[in-house]
């Protein structure tokens, strides 16, 4: 019996995936990936790279993309709460360009399994959020690239907070029209 049930999003191959807890007084326990389970769900990845990062209220991480070797990814929060967003740059897509978006937190211990061909980001809508990924190709510096957070033609519909803080290479992000990305499979 499988810990895993995966529920895929209006966004084909995009899925968010609960994770059975067993808890007793001394705190949980849970799996967080287990290839068969995965693999039998039809989420066939081999993941190569573990990344973690941190963050606090109204930062906002994306929408980023490798551009030569794109990477799924299976995105997890460890403490505090995200939204999580994927965007479809899939050319022959029947949603490309469209967005899906889920509530990741350590109390609802969903994750997002976001597959090869989208970009992908985040906004930390508690005071501090620890975020955690794993990647089916390893991060290339050279190949990153990225759109704009709010692009009009998008229009995520992201959580109201105070300030929204970005970094200064993601206030320099294009517009997907001006970025003209998209990725064949």
């Amino acid at each position: 019996m499988s810990n895993f049930k995966f529920t895929e999003t209006e966004i084909e191959g995009v899925y968010v995936i609960e994770v059975k807890t067993y808890g007793d007084n001394r705190g949980y326990f849970m799996e967080t990936y287990k290839k068969s389970d995965f693999d039998a769900a039809g989420l066939k990845y081999d993941f190569v790279q573990d990344n973690q990062s941190s963050s606090r209220k109204g930062v906002l991480r994306g929408l980023h993309f490798q551009k030569t070797h794109p990477q799924a990814k299976l995105v997890r929060v460890l403490s505090g709460e995200v939204f999580d967003v994927a965007v479809d740059l899939r050319k022959d897509s029947a949603t490309y360009g469209k967005w899906v978006g889920v509530l990741l937190s350590e109390e609802n211990k969903k994750q997002f399994m976001i597959p090869r061909g989208f970009a992908h980001g985040f906004l930390v809508v508690s005071d501090y959020a620890e975020f955690a990924y794993k990647c089916d190709d390893i991060y290339h510096p050279d190949d990153e690239g990225g759109i704009i957070w709010n692009d009009p033609d998008i229009a995520i519909k992201w959580p109201e907070v105070e300030k929204i803080t970005l970094s200064e290479k993601d206030m320099k992000n294009p517009t997907l029209a001006e970025s003209k990305i998209f990725f064949e499979f």
